[in-house]
Formats: C-alpha cells, sequence, structure tokens
C-alpha cells in the first residue's frame, strides 16, 4: 500500500502526528520495520510518516494507530490531555466553535475535523471532507477495525463499500455499519464531499 497526497498546513498541536506515532511505538518498543511488518506496509514509509514527509490514508492511520494501542481521538489532543484526558460531569455542555477545531490533514484528498472538545474521550466525532478523487484507501483495499460508525452526507456523493455492497449516498442520506466489517469510502465525483461521522468503540480490535 502507498500513500500519496500533499497536506494543507495544521494547527500547530498536530504538526507533530507523525513525532507521536513514533514516540508512541517506542514507548511500546517496536521497531519501524516490525510495525511495517504487522500493518502490511513498508519500512520507508513508516519512516516517511513518524519524520512528516509523508501523509497516511485513513485505512493506514486506523491500522497504525490500533497496532500501537491508541485512539484517533488522542491524536487531536495536546501532550497534557492525553497524559491526563479529562471527562466532562454529567449535565455540563462544552461548545466548540469552528476556530477551535482541529483538524487533522490526511493522504488521498481526506480532512478530518475534530467536533468534540477536551473533555470527551473515547469517541470519535468529526467533519469529513473528501476531495474529489479522495478515498480512504489510495489502492482500492478495505479496511476494517473496531467498533460502530455513523455516517451522514451533508453535501456531495459519498461511495461506501462494505464487504460485497456498493452504496452511493446523496445528500441527507445516512449509514451505520459494524467497522469490522471489511468498508471504504470513496469521492468519485468532481465535487467534494462533506460529512459527519461518529465511531464508537473503536478501541482495541481487529485491524485491515
Amino acid at each position: 500500500m502507498s500513500d500519496t497526497g500533499e497536506a494543507r498546513e495544521s494547527p500547530p498541536e498536530l504538526d507533530e502526528l507523525g513525532a507521536r506515532l513514533r514516540a508512541e511505538r517506542d514507548r511500546i518498543g517496536l521497531s519501524q520495520r516490525e510495525l511495517a511488518r504487522r500493518v502490511g506496509l513498508s519500512a520507508s514509509l513508516i519512516s516517511q510518516i513518524e519524520t512528516g514527509q509523508s501523509k497516511p490514508s485513513v485505512g493506514t492511520l486506523y491500522a497504525v494507530v490500533t497496532e500501537l494501542g491508541i485512539s484517533i481521538d488522542s491524536l487531536f489532543r495536546d501532550d497534557q490531555e492525553v497524559a491526563a484526558p479529562s471527562v466532562a460531569p454529567l449535565g455540563t455542555a462544552h461548545p466548540v466553535h469552528p476556530g477551535e477545531r482541529p483538524h487533522i490533514d490526511l493522504g488521498s484528498g481526506v480532512h478530518w475535523e475534530r467536533l468534540t472538545g477536551e473533555h470527551e474521550v473515547g469517541v470519535d466525532f468529526l467533519r469529513v471532507l473528501y476531495e474529489p478523487g479522495g478515498a480512504s484507501t489510495p489502492d482500492g483495499s478495505l479496511m476494517r477495525h473496531a467498533g460502530r460508525e455513523y455516517g451522514i452526507v451533508l453535501s456531495g456523493r459519498l461511495t461506501v463499500q462494505l464487504g460485497f455492497e456498493r452504496h452511493e449516498l446523496a445528500p441527507g442520506d445516512s449509514i451505520a455499519f459494524d467497522s469490522t466489517l471489511p468498508h471504504r469510502f470513496a469521492n468519485t465525483s468532481e465535487t467534494p464531499v462533506e460529512g459527519i461521522w461518529f465511531v464508537v468503540g473503536r478501541d482495541g480490535g481487529p485491524r485491515g
């Protein structure tokens, strides 16, 4: 699998995405070569991701964080939040305004923006954008991971491959499925796709 694509400028707290992945790999005593073997990538690509020379695709990122035992949500947080995440007490609300939302620009024309504040942990609640030709995996392969996900398309048309089933989601269409099913998202149109995605129970379990 190979990942391509240029990234937009990221907020300061996300500039060290590759460094965070490297630190977690070092923490569990895993070499680049061994991590690459486990997720089916080349050691050179792992090195490029860790040094910021290459952006991972959605499928690659899910595979790597699952192997490292960390959450997607933790990648949006600064070091202090990761070390001691706080959970909001029941009955409290923490609005997150558009200018406050950190984002990750991934390879293959995919962009994620976190919709939750620092007090919400253990869920992936994201605004997603697929550029024309953008896809969760650049080589057409299907990915899988633990959890269950829910999504709705706000604009554009998103192709969702679930095993042998293929679904075309238009604006207003929504979908829910078990994330352990092999799946892939792609924008085969000439206009961007915007949607809202929610994944719960992602930690642990199988990867693809």
